[in-house]
């Protein structure tokens, strides 16, 4: 507080650096994750570290028991990691849902892809396949799929592929990308790509992923939505506009309830308000018990 800054600038207290070092000068960017290690040193939740089978090799994943027999999945998006859903894992095992926090294709101690790329959920939902598969040889009834970002699209590839989508009874989406060609130039306009060159290299990335076409949009094809789903979203994340996801729920009430969180970046709708969003996922999750 006692370094000088203009009327403009935001000035925040740095309690501790848990990881390297930081000097004056450095850039630093803020992140929707609120902890970090494991559900135990987090969170003091026992926890099992268990080994997901997945179809290129095992998949690192975090479970937190409690008592009741559907589970919640939780699969993080965009940039971040397993750590990210830990916001929310304290509220869900106060009500007793089971977590098995997953780590799929890309991350720290999971395998690679075989081209070394993040398809952006189109292959990856294999990996969440083999959680829901893992979820159910160990006693879960139900699944309730939570998915942040990209890992929202994962969701909603598993409810509509997954040999086992019968067993989902839920799908909770949050920040969800419905629309991969403008976040793909949402991401390339971020990255400071002149204006005239943003439709090559949209192209180019659909190419590297397999997003082409309108592959993304039918995993969201509101005809095809089968189970209750809570989206949380809102106007200002300038990544996955909200649009498609507004848009969505007007063309199925009957089963999607839209959260709209204002003031919130991308995967922050939980960071923005977290008392509105965990009343949001109660009353979701209370019939699904």
């Amino acid at each position: 507080p006692g370094t000088p800054h203009t009327a403009d600038t935001v000035v925040r207290r740095l309690e501790r650096v848990t990881h390297g070092t930081l000097e004056p000068g450095d850039k630093v960017w803020l992140t929707p994750g609120l902890h970090i290690g494991d559900p135990r040193a987090a969170l003091g939740l026992d926890h099992a570290d268990v080994g997901v089978p997945g179809e290129l090799g095992v998949l690192p994943a975090w479970f937190v028991p409690a008592a009741r027999d559907t589970w919640v999945i939780t699969v993080h998006g965009l940039g971040a990691t397993r750590e990210h859903p830990m916001n929310v894992m304290d509220f869900l095992h106060s009500h007793q849902f089971p977590v098995l926090g997953l780590a799929y294709r890309g991350d720290v101690g999971a395998p690679r892809s075989p081209d070394g790329l993040n398809h952006l959920g189109e292959t990856e939902w294999r990996d969440l396949d083999a959680a829901i598969r893992f979820a159910v040889r160990h006693g879960a009834e139900r699944v309730v799929l939570h998915g942040w970002s990209t890992g929202a699209t994962m969701a909603l590839r598993a409810a509509e592929r997954s040999a086992l989508r019968d067993r989902i009874s839920g799908l909770v989406l949050d920040s969800p990308v419905l629309d991969w060609e403008t976040t793909l130039r949402a991401l390339a306009t971020a990255r400071r790509t002149p204006g005239a060159l943003l439709p090559l290299a949209v192209r180019a990335a659909q190419g590297r992923t397999g997003l082409g076409g309108d592959r993304v949009q039918r995993a969201a094809d509101p005809a095809r939505l089968r189970v209750p789903t809570l989206v949380l979203h809102g106007p200002d994340d300038a990544v996955a506009p909200w649009g498609p996801a507004r848009r969505l729920a007007d063309r199925r009430p009957d089963l999607v309830t839209l959260h709209t969180v204002h003031d919130a970046p991308h995967g922050a709708m939980w960071n923005a308000d977290p008392a509105g969003y965990e009343e949001a996922l109660r009353r979701f999750l209370t019939p699904l018990m």
